[in-house]
């Protein structure tokens, strides 16, 4: 249940980041057509944090590469991508989670990073660690708000 409301809300949110960049290639604004396409329910945050993300959702210490929501009150999902020191941090994420009193679902830890799940009501949280070419190691959080 949990993984098909992930691809529920996952798949539209990668459709419209798809459309917005096809837009932009065309001279819009993303942030805007996104905008109105979701009829203002779209925060493509950048290199910040959105502001309405969940404060008991804990966060590794990083630069914010990529941070973006999508959604309402009848669900939400956030996206934050924060660079780290490198693949030992899926211990640090998994300590943190289990310190805030998630509880971890999956988690496979390699010597390339590591993925890990937690569920805590009302949110389920998908967090992938690994190595990108441009910003070295990072940590991709996705959030989903359950209702």
């Amino acid at each position: 249940m949990i993984a098909s409301r992930r691809a529920l809300i996952a798949v539209p949110l990668a459709a419209l980041l798809a459309f917005g960049s096809t837009a932009a290639l065309s001279g819009c604004s993303v942030q805007g057509l996104v905008k109105n396409v979701t009829h203002g329910h779209v925060d493509l945050g950048g290199k910040s944090v959105p502001s309405d993300f969940p404060q008991s959702v804990p966060l590794a210490s990083g630069d914010v590469v990529y941070a973006a929501s999508v959604g309402s009150s009848d669900g939400k999902i956030w996206n934050v991508t924060i660079k780290v020191g490198g693949a030992d941090a899926v211990d640090t994420v998994d300590k943190q989670f289990a310190d805030a009193g998630y509880r971890q679902d999956m988690d496979n830890k390699t010597d390339k990073g590591g993925t890990a799940s937690f569920t805590k009501e009302p949110y389920s949280v998908l967090v992938v660690i690994a190595k990108d070419s441009s910003s070295g190691w990072v940590a991709n959080y996705t959030v989903t708000q359950k209702k």
